[in-house]
């Protein structure tokens, strides 16, 4: 994210010309079911820390004399980014030479609140100190290795997350070629060891905008940058989608499977920069949505707490008016942070190592249990025909009803038949096919208990508890008839 300058203007229109697909959002906050009202937390930051998650802003040095600005978010949020006051421009304005204070002035003003920090950010393409315009090759090279160690060494066991490297990729999902990318494609790869070595404790992230719809070129590149480094061990824990949703970018129909395709790699997500044009409610309650329903989804940040002190005031996209007044969108918000619930999250490992929860461990064999109802997902009358559709039966300990994890995801049974999904929308059928790799067969099994499809990011589903219930896949809605047990 930008300050007040070109470079914030031109990325507003390239952001502006993706064109995500429009989900029927209005599903989510139909579906969600609240808890007992006197359970339900009064603001986002409470509601979102009952599922283990935050809810976040960001915050200017310059407003914090702002009475209205700083009750609203001491009140509301549990997390804070500094929206300018840690890139490099600002905590390295002369060689050799750091300024931290407009950091520290956030960051003792969010700890002495109880709130914990997120770092933004060591290494982009804008916001660079001016003595940088000079250097290029190994002495540019240099510079941002001395910026992420000195910077890091400051704030050493302090920060919740880094973002190490801000939007590094073109829209086409090849390497935007900025002055850090000229100095070799493993700038970011030596970014984060630096990062790493300088913090051991702190959560490493990559951050960008434009990378929340699934299909989309550049978050397939960004996917594919994480899925090398975790195969070679490249210190990451964790991706940053910015979610700017414009009159032009919309919250993807499968912005859910993108979040889960990530956490999959073994890394967190988080929402980090979240503005939506005219504060949408749809939209602001289907991304919340979606990160509920992702047990990797850490949390979410909106980028700034009034209309009034958005970098895209005049669309008014954020969750308080430019007075300080709540908003439908808020309403929205908060409501799917309390449905969540106590359980839903699942957090990194103690150890850094982004290691998937049990419920995630491949090679992991037994029935799949209803939690409503009790019965196992069940193929009928033992077919190992392609198609036959799965159903709930009464446990039997039988073959058919004996599944596996596989290390890619798929559900099989008999050895040879994988779980199968004959769409991706809402009612779509579940049921038997030969094993083929695609992503319909392909399942993220949960820490929450919902069983969700890569490809759809649906829940697999039954409208009852009989014998004979057929499984499809829906919207998550975190009620019992979604949640099942592999065991």
């Amino acid at each position: 994210m930008t300050s007040g300058t070109s470079e914030r203007r031109r990325s507003w229109r390239t952001r502006a010309l993706v064109a995500g697909t429009v989900a029927a959002v209005g599903a989510f906050s139909a579906l969600m079911v609240m808890p007992d009202a006197n359970a339900a937390a009064s603001t986002l930051g409470a509601a979102a820390a009952q599922s283990g998650r935050y809810f976040g802003t960001a915050i200017a040095a310059g407003r914090l004399n702002d009475s209205t600005y700083t009750s609203i978010a001491a009140r509301e949020f549990n997390m804070i980014t500094a929206e300018n006051e840690m890139k490099p421009d600002a905590t390295s304005p002369q060689r050799g030479q750091f300024n931290f204070s407009a950091g520290d002035q956030i960051y003792n003003w969010a700890t002495q609140r109880g709130m914990k920090v997120r770092g933004h950010t060591l290494a982009w393409h804008a916001q660079q100190p001016n003595w940088w315009g000079g250097l290029s090759g190994s002495s540019l090279r240099q510079a941002m290795i001395d910026h992420i160690n000195g910077v890091m060494a400051h704030y050493r066991g302090k920060l919740a997350a880094w973002d190490v490297v801000n939007e590094a990729f073109n829209e086409d999902g090849s390497r935007r070629q900025s002055n850090l990318q000229a100095t070799g494609n493993d700038w970011i790869e030596v970014a984060f060891r630096t990062a790493r070595a300088a913090d051991p404790s702190v959560k490493l992230c990559y951050n960008d905008y434009n990378i929340e719809n699934w299909s989309y070129g550049k978050t397939q590149g960004v996917y594919n940058m994480i899925r090398d480094f975790k195969s070679r061990g490249v210190p990451i824990d964790c991706v940053g989608l910015q979610t700017h949703f414009t009159g032009g970018s919309s919250l993807p129909g499968n912005f859910q499977t993108t979040l889960s395709s990530f956490a999959a790699l073994g890394v967190d997500v988080a929402l980090t920069e979240v503005d939506v044009t005219n504060a949408a409610t749809s939209q602001y309650a289907g991304l919340t949505q979606a990160c509920m329903n992702v047990p990797r989804c850490i949390g979410i940040t909106v980028w700034g707490v009034r209309d009034s002190d958005s970098w895209r005031s005049s669309e008014r996209p954020l969750l308080f008016d430019n007075s300080g007044n709540k908003k439908a969108a808020y309403t929205s918000v908060l409501n799917a942070l309390n449905a969540a619930g106590p359980g839903t999250s699942s957090p990194t490992p103690s150890d850094g190592t982004g290691s998937p929860s049990p419920s995630d461990t491949p090679g992991r064999t037994g029935r799949i249990v209803g939690a409503q109802s009790g019965r196992c997902l069940d193929v009928p009358n033992a077919s190992q025909n392609n198609g036959t559709r799965v159903q709930l039966y009464d446990c039997n300990g039988q073959t058919n009803q004996t599944w596996t994890l596989t290390s890619s995801r798929q559900l099989t049974v008999y050895g040879s038949r994988c779980l199968d999904a004959a769409g991706s929308g809402n009612g779509s059928a579940v049921q038997i096919y030969s094993c083929n790799g695609q992503a319909n067969q392909q399942w993220n099994v949960n820490a929450n208990g919902t069983i969700t499809g890569v490809q759809s990011g649906r829940c697999l589903d039954v409208w009852g508890t009989g014998n004979g219930q057929q499984v499809q896949l829906y919207d998550c809605n975190g009620q019992a008839n979604q949640r099942f047990s592999l065991s």
